[in-house]
């Protein structure tokens, strides 16, 4: 272990003097807890959101301003409420009990998580969200393997220290990773932020107070360094990281030759429990269909969003734009997410790396020079390519398309799912995006058999799987099966305030078509240009709206929210 640091030394001391405590808490005393940190998080939401914007280099006043709501304050809201709403309801896991269940074609079954309540089916209209069990989950059993470590007297619990490794690009991850450890696993936290957003100690430390004073969590700032020294510190119980596969590797198995020398023996240097969250080459399949002109376009729009939220940084960005060959309307759709894409705001790459990654990724295909002024580049990639596109999360603004045959839509969909699953590197999150006709057509069986051969932990139709981590409802991690030598997207899942305790997959649908162009097909979603498009122009204004709301929810705030989102 490298020298010893006193301030972590400190942090790890009182972790484990107060771990026993934590997890002998009651649920009344973590529902306080919860209910305090709402208040704290309103305090900070405003400076919190608008110093995230101006950290990544977002223009004051823009409309992306929003992201930063949604993906920090808003998230970190929306989970103190949901957490309260299970723990309040734990006792005899009635929280499961005005879930709809239903039973696959696969015969395994679906446990729908939203819509929940009337504010759900207000706020996000026509959106759904089912939770996919694995294969010996039944309805009967359902209970039993929820919340497993809640069926153990509070009394008897012992707790452990848990180190989580803070991601650098979306503000809740780190937080959400801790209510994880602290609320599902009954673990004290010690938080190591990334070096790249530390900044948000100074909202997190006073948003989390509650936790910080009771002794449930410490969170430290450091880089490398001090990763390593918590890593292999005696005091730490388990690791929980949300990064690269570089970064699991090096704490699992070592790093340089040591490391390499480790994995190829099956000899971790690092014996204890690491989950993991590590990013993919997320695709997004569109599927061939009747798509009208105003399709094309909002389709475009979402596609973009998809890559150019947080300016691409993202682990569930859309990596691999899957396109049918020969469909009439794919040159049309791709000319028009590439003028989306141009007309966007821009941002400069902020990342740490982002340029050098650009470069490589336009080295590998992409014809003339990266500069500042490119919003996104794309690439044409071939089948006969050496893989590097399928096998390289480029974390940029950098967009990959394939085209591929089929001789019809169910063929060609079947197609691109073998593909992603053969060739693409991870699991975490795939999107769909398909007419309504096209997918009755099918029929919905049939569909639900082939989107099950669809290995991601997250599966987004006519939806962003990005939606899947803001909803901390849902499991988020990466499709069942890793290993330590093998760790694609990662190990294990995080959110979860349902606490299922062998989930597979989480599904979202969302409408097609925005209200309220959708009423002329039928539809009868309310939901217009979705706040979190990188189009929206009410998307800053939402967000804040949002969360307000989320601290206190009421009818009456419900016409303003309408307005600002018919207005975006």
């Amino acid at each position: 272990m490298a020298a010893v640091s006193p301030v972590l030394e400190q942090a790890v001391r009182d972790l484990r003097d107060n771990q026993t405590r934590w997890a002998r808490t009651g649920n009344a005393e973590r529902i306080a807890m919860l209910a305090e940190i709402k208040d704290r998080v309103l305090q900070v939401g405003e400076i919190w959101a608008e110093t995230a914007a101006a950290r990544k280099l977002i223009p004051a006043g823009s409309p992306l301003i929003g992201e930063e709501w949604t993906s920090g304050p808003y998230a970190l809201m929306s989970a103190c409420n949901l957490f309260m709403r299970t723990l309040s309801r734990i006792e005899g896991k009635r929280h499961l009990a005005a879930l709809p269940v239903r039973e696959l074609a696969t015969g395994r079954i679906a446990v729908t998580v939203l819509p929940y309540s009337i504010w759900d089916r207000l706020l996000f209209s026509g959106v759904t969200a089912e939770v996919w069990m694995q294969s010996g989950v039944t309805r009967e059993n359902l209970a039993d393997n929820t919340a497993a470590s809640y069926d153990i007297p509070a009394n008897r619990r012992d707790g452990g220290v848990s180190l989580v490794l803070g991601a650098g690009n979306i503000a809740a991850i780190a937080p959400l990773d801790c209510f994880h450890k602290l609320f599902v696993e009954h673990r004290v936290v010690i938080l190591k932020m990334n070096p790249i957003n530390d900044y948000l100690i100074e909202f997190l430390r006073p948003a989390l107070r509650p936790l910080i004073d009771f002794g449930a969590l410490r969170i430290v700032r450091g880089g490398a360094e001090e990763g390593d020294y918590l890593c292999s510190h005696p005091g730490v119980d388990d690791i929980h990281i949300t990064g690269a596969q570089a970064t699991h590797d090096s704490i699992v198995w070592g790093k340089g030759a040591e490391g390499e020398k480790n994995k190829a023996a099956g000899t971790p240097k690092n014996t204890r429990r690491v989950t993991s969250e590590l990013g993919a080459v997320c695709p997004t399949i569109v599927v061939p269909g009747p798509w009208s002109d105003a399709d094309l376009s909002f389709q475009a729009e979402h596609i973009a969003t998809q890559k150019l939220h947080n300016s691409g940084f993202n682990c569930i960005a859309c990596q691999m734009l899957i396109l049918p060959d020969g469909w009439d309307r794919t040159d049309t759709l791709l000319a028009r997410v590439k003028a989306v894409m141009a007309a966007a705001t821009y941002r400069p790459p902020y990342y740490p790396g982002a340029k050098d990654r650009m470069r490589d990724f336009a080295g590998h295909g992409v014809r003339g020079e990266v500069d500042e002024g490119i919003n996104c580049l794309v690439a044409s990639v071939e089948r006969d390519a050496d893989g590097w596109f399928e096998s390289n999360e480029v974390f940029a603004p950098a967009l990959s398309t394939m085209r591929l045959a089929g001789d019809d839509a169910e063929g060609y969909l079947c197609a691109a799912i073998d593909y992603a699953n053969d060739k693409l590197h991870g699991t975490l999150g795939a999107n769909i995006l398909i007419h309504p006709k096209t997918m009755r057509r099918i029929g919905k069986r049939r569909f639900e058999e082939i989107i099950d051969g669809l290995h991601y932990g997250c599966i987004a139709i006519n939806a962003w799987t990005g939606l899947g981590f803001l909803l901390v409802q849902t499991p988020w991690g990466a499709f069942p099966g890793h290993s330590l030598d093998d760790v694609q997207s990662g190990i294990g899942f995080v959110h979860n305030s349902f606490m299922f305790d062998r989930p597979e997959r989480t599904v979202l649908r969302a409408p097609f078509r925005p209200f309220p162009r959708n009423l002329l097909s039928g539809g009868i979603s309310l939901l217009p240009r979705p706040p979190w498009f990188v189009t929206n122009r009410r998307a800053a204004k939402i967000a804040e709206l949002l969360t307000k709301f989320e601290h206190k929810p009421g009818l009456s705030k419900i016409p303003r929210i309408f307005l600002n989102a018919l207005l975006g």
